[in-house]
């Protein structure tokens, strides 16, 4: 159970050993909706893909996209990349333990070789990546993309208004009570994500996806700050 910022931190967020042994408990109790959204991204990514065609989860952590995937079709190439060897250590005694059909990376997401994929998925990752290198990130996402290929994509957002975006982050933080999450825990985290997580606005991510070549945007579920793309590439 993720009890890790029960206590006071002394580093900011990391991907470590540590996130890693809470982290699929942190996801289900940290963002509304997680296995219905994960559902959906994987169900679009079989519809936009065929028999032998690459899938592959940019910061795919401990596996659960992929696994989920895997799950529903065993004909399609999945690949899982993440620069965080815990979070990989999990996802490989996941993928053992089902005996699935997964290639899985350690490597730097930026710099890795993503040609030839049909679909590629970024849940909750983007937001990760410094403002001053997503833009050309997800251009070579779209490049490396197959013509006709899509982007899956998740965010945490802000909102233009203000005192809206102050709404929505307190009603967050409601959600997070009800899951279990003290005020302290909260606070902890949120200390330990300044300028490690930096969020855009939802017409800022459109805009940087347009930027970067993608021709059809359309969101396909947002709840409060939490929203999914799907990018096409003509």
């Amino acid at each position: 159970m993720d009890t890790i910022f029960s206590k006071p931190i002394t580093q900011q967020f990391a991907f470590d050993a540590d996130v890693a042994s809470v982290f699929d408990d942190m996801l289900e109790r940290s963002i509304p909706f997680y296995k219905d959204v994960l559902n959906l991204v994987c169900d679009l990514a079989l519809c936009n893909s065929q028999e032998g065609e690459k899938i592959i989860d940019l910061g795919c952590s401990t596996a659960n996209t992929l696994l989920h995937l895997y799950n529903k079709s065993h004909n399609r190439v999945l690949v899982g990349i993440d620069n965080s060897k815990a979070m990989l250590e999990n996802a490989q005694k996941k993928r053992n333990a089902y005996g699935a059909d997964i290639k899985l990376i350690c490597e730097d997401i930026t710099t890795a070789d993503l040609s030839g994929s049909k679909v590629i998925i970024a849940n909750y990752m983007l937001q990760f990546i410094r403002p001053l290198h997503r833009n050309e990130f997800v251009a070579n996402i779209y490049n490396a993309l197959q013509d006709g290929g899509s982007f899956i994509l998740s965010e945490k957002i802000i909102f233009e208004d203000k005192k809206l975006d102050k709404q929505m982050i307190d009603l967050y933080y409601d959600f997070k009570r009800k899951q279990g999450y003290s005020d302290f825990e909260i606070a902890q985290k949120r200390e330990a994500l300044e300028n490690v997580l930096v969020p855009y606005t939802q017409d800022e991510n459109i805009k940087m996806l347009e930027n970067a070549g993608f021709q059809k945007i359309n969101t396909i579920f947002q709840y409060g700050n939490f929203i999914t793309f799907i990018a096409k590439k003509n």
